[in-house]
């Protein structure tokens, strides 16, 4: 998967349900982080961190950058501001069911 291909909004949650890389969206809302920053912060090896990065490097919420042997993360605050509104707009397409309902079920 690309980050030019267009994912759903469940693709990306799926991509953030899991709690290791939940957690790495966590610490990148701190900002930029090296792989061995993260390796630190999580506990794990590189070859697992590196493994859930490149989960969310595909669902295009983490962008990365390579300086000299060092891969370096950080948050791709626009997929994710656009992933919150495009989950609103799904589970609430018509605002006004929210206020106003023709018909009630009982």
């Amino acid at each position: 998967m690309s980050a030019l291909t267009s994912l759903s909004a469940l693709d990306q949650l799926k991509a953030l349900a899991q709690d290791t890389r939940y957690e790495l969206i966590r610490h990148l809302a701190g900002g930029e982080r090296c792989v061995c920053d993260l390796e630190a912060l999580l506990n794990l090896p590189q070859s697992k961190v590196s493994y859930h990065l490149g989960i969310l490097r595909d669902a295009g919420l983490v962008t990365a950058e390579q300086r000299g042997k060092n891969m370096y993360y950080s948050l791709c605050r626009p997929a994710l501001y656009r992933l919150g509104g495009a989950l609103l707009t799904d589970l609430l397409p018509d605002s006004r069911a929210l206020t106003h309902q023709v018909k009630s079920v009982c």
